[in-house]
């Protein structure tokens, strides 16, 4: 049969006037769609080429030639069927010899088949169906291998596509149709697709691949187009169950193209604010894309490896999902649809498409808190996810698994990185020599290797592996690149190669500066605007606006030690900064006062610095007036207590903390300046004296489940433990943990807690009286002192 399909091609007429071995080669064709052979292609590869560039050919040629004769039409489009498995269905080929066989030989050709479009009077001409398919074929191998996005043929297609069909009128008339509720069948005619799906489809791969010289920019495209866009999803999401199978192809592949353009080139912002005009814009498409990804209906479709219109709309609201939940500001937004986690989650669960579940992850990565992670237990699906990836694009030529590159995976692993259930799970899978081994030519991976550092199992693994080490210190120090330097700095430090000899006895107390200002730079305009204020009442602040250069932990290191006290200025930013993360740590370490204030609007403090802030009070300036909220701050500046904060809340694995001084490691424990003062009478105790006592003593998890208690809650807990029948107990006070902390109840904390509670009347007594004498024998001092200066 190969000898013959070879005799087929060579036999093929140039005249439409001659069929013969049409039907034969289409019968041969439809064959191979059914046994998806690739012994075929490779067989038959160089027939395959003539017959691709004959196809092209004819295209290119007047079509009234050919275009009435049925034999002709079945070709063409079995042909198409063909290439588009070609581009899903034969992974042992190589993308080379795939865009060998698609990408056509001139742009004369293209520039041909264009003119006959425009010179069809025939709005559902069969010529302009034919087109489309082979165009589209085009724009999914470039969505699928967008390396070959830089063919010469490629940008002339898109170039084209976008000064002759995107921004005319004729595209905005189609637009316009659109945005009617009720859509007439008669609308989607072969040219409107033509339009609409194929012309944004080629567009939207072509800019996703990183376009690097178009016509026009991101924001001219959103500014023609945006406006249009936006009525027509806010209208239909509404009514998902009435979309006809033109109208869905049509969402599609506007969803694709808009986000294409908010992704595409420069700062992602100013593409989302050129689209998005308000707030309330922005919140009503974002309710329209979960509308839309939350249609189980769709769901069926996901679990095949095909490439349908409904695969490719879920990918594409998901990856426009993606770009807005990246855009900080708006991830409170996110957090406030309670169902969005769990259709998620469905999605990445039922999805066969790595594109789709690595999308889905990334979303739930962006928006989840640490807390909320851990209650969906999606931590070890989504670790084991991407690690699968990642391994065999590591190990893979292309340096990419499924038409993923590796960078990509590693870019939407580095918010992942700083969440701290994904940190242990990284420790527990063992995976940190898969880092460091890709480190070298992916230079991201130090920053994601920072971030992972704050774990304790992780930094144990870091520290074992002594080439690594000695690879951190040379680059620390000889490294040209100053950002690489920082990375690097950051790792030691986290490692504590670079301050476990900085101890506490080698810091007078004489403080060059009363505040050190720990913020983002996202942050530095009203961040500049608190340290004028607090500079004119006569504070003396250090503050960061220029971005230090060099060993930046070092020079953070020694703010902190000539520092009183620090304000934590947070935000989302904030806590993902591995940076501002090691210098509020550090801070809590050598026991400055720690003053946070708010500084993004909506934002609730998560994952390790909800930890470190504890019961701490801060200032919010995004509810109160700039002149109130700086009273408030000055007023919290000028108090002297600290409520304490227990250590272990910076270690994400690890229910013990230390500081060092010298070679010797000091456990801290108990309060972190003054130490905590009770009401005698436990009676007396509030609910945050029974935190602050719980915490003291780090009785972590009685500290969770007792959060509602005051002191006399706590005695009658105490009596009714004592008294009632120990099996009922255990089992109420179980059932409690479970439901409160999502962890059984430990017998071992319950039984100290018990003890500490019978202890606590006395233990109270003792520390007034020590006190009482402290103050006593201070004030005879400062008596003597007076005495002897007279």
């Amino acid at each position: 049969m190969d000898n013959n399909f070879e005799q087929l091609v060579s036999a093929l007429p140039l005249s439409s006037s001659f069929t013969f071995g049409i039907r034969e080669i289409t019968y041969i064709l439809e064959k191979q769609n059914i046994d998806l052979s690739s012994s075929f292609i490779f067989e038959s590869f160089e027939s395959l080429v003539r017959l691709e560039c004959w196809a092209w050919k004819v295209l290119s040629k007047d079509s009234y030639q050919w275009i009435n004769q049925p034999n002709y039409l079945t070709l063409f489009h079995t042909l198409a069927l063909f290439n588009k498995n070609l581009i899903f269905n034969y992974d042992n080929i190589k993308d080379g010899m795939k865009a060998s066989l698609l990408i056509p030989d001139t742009i004369d050709q293209i520039n041909d088949i264009f003119e006959q479009i425009n010179r069809d009077k025939d709005d559902n001409g069969p010529f302009i169906s034919i087109a489309s398919v082979w165009f589209d074929n085009l724009a999914l191998f470039v969505h699928e291998n967008p390396e070959f996005d830089t063919s010469p043929i490629i940008c002339h297609i898109n170039q084209f596509i976008g000064q002759n069909y995107l921004m005319t009128e004729q595209y905005t008339f189609y637009l316009t149709q659109l945005q009617k509720p009720k859509l007439p069948q008669s609308i989607f005619t072969a040219k409107q697709l033509f339009y609409i799906k194929t012309c944004s489809f080629c567009l939207s791969a072509h800019l996703t691949a990183k376009a690097q010289h178009f016509l026009y920019t991101a924001e001219d495209i959103l500014h023609y187009v945006g406006n249009d866009f936006v009525q027509i999803i806010e209208i239909h999401s509404h009514i998902i169950d009435m979309w006809s199978e033109q109208f869905l192809t049509c969402i599609t592949h506007l969803i694709g193209f808009i986000a294409a353009c908010c992704w595409w080139g420069g700062e992602k912002q100013k593409q989302i604010n050129r689209l998005f005009h308000s707030e309330q814009i922005i919140y009503s498409y974002i309710n329209s894309l979960i509308r839309i990804i939350s249609y189980k209906p769709f769901y069926s479709h996901i679990k095949a490896q095909s490439s349908n219109d409904d695969t490719k709309l879920i990918d594409f609201c998901l990856f426009s999902l993606q770009t807005l939940a990246q855009n900080q500001d708006l991830i409170w937004f996110f957090r406030s649809k309670i169902s969005v986690p769990d259709t998620l989650s469905t999605i990445a669960e039922l999805s066969i498409h790595d594109k789709i579940c690595l999308r889905a992850y990334i979303i739930l990565g962006e928006i989840l808190c640490n807390e909320r992670l851990k209650d969906l237990k999606i931590a070890d699906n989504l670790s084991l996810f991407f690690y699968d990836m990642l391994e065999h694009a590591w190990r893979h030529p292309s340096k990419s698994y499924k038409q993923i590159p590796i960078f990509h995976l590693l870019r939407g692993f580095l918010t992942l990185s700083k969440i701290d259930a994904i940190q242990q799970k990284t420790a527990d899978l063992d995976k940190i020599p898969l880092f460091i081994e890709i480190c070298d030519e992916y230079p991201i991976t130090f920053d994601i290797l920072w971030a992972l550092s704050f774990n304790s199992d992780i930094q144990n693994k870091l520290r074992s592996n002594t080439a690594f080490m000695a690879k951190l210190v040379h680059l620390a120090k000889q490294c040209d690149n100053e950002q690489m330097r920082k990375m690097t700095h950051g790792i030691l430090w986290n490692l504590e190669s670079s301050h476990q000899d900085r101890g506490m006895s080698e810091f007078s107390e004489e403080k060059q500066f009363d505040i050190m200002i720990s913020y983002s730079h996202k942050e530095k305009v009203l961040c500049k605007q608190i340290y004028d204020e607090l500079t004119k009442a006569g504070y003396r602040i250090w503050i960061d606006f220029d971005q230090m250069h060099g060993n930046v932990m070092d020079a953070m290191a020694q703010a902190i030690e000539q520092s009183n006290v620090i304000i934590i200025c947070m935000s989302e930013q904030y806590r993902r900064s591995n940076y501002c993360r090691a210098e509020a740590h550090y801070a809590f370490q050598r026991q400055l006062k720690i003053v946070p204030i708010l500084l993004q609007k909506h934002y609730k403090p998560d994952g390790w610095l909800s930890f470190l802030i504890g019961q701490l009070l801060y200032v919010d300036f995004t509810k109160h007036e700039f002149v109130r909220a700086m009273k408030l701050l000055m007023k919290e500046l000028q108090t002297e207590q600290m409520p304490e904060i227990l250590m272990t809340a910076l270690d994400s694995s690890s229910s013990t903390t230390s500081v060092f001084s010298g070679k010797e490691e000091i456990p801290l424990k108990g309060p972190l300046s003054v130490p905590l003062i009770f009401p005698k009478n436990m009676l007396d105790w509030t609910r945050k004296n029974v935190h602050d006592w719980l915490m003291e003593n780090n009785l972590i998890q009685m500290s969770q489940l007792l959060v509602d208690c005051n002191g006399s809650s706590l005695l009658y807990l105490s009596d009714f433990i004592k008294n009632g029948e120990t099996k009922q107990v255990l089992n109420l006070l179980q059932e409690e943990s479970l439901r409160r902390t999502n962890e059984g109840l430990s017998l071992v904390e319950l039984s100290y807690f018990q003890s500490l509670l019978d202890q606590q009347r006395s233990v109270m007594r003792s520390k007034v009286s020590r006190r009482s004498l402290r103050n006593t024998n201070r004030r005879k001092k400062l008596i003597s002192s007076c005495c002897q200066i007279i």
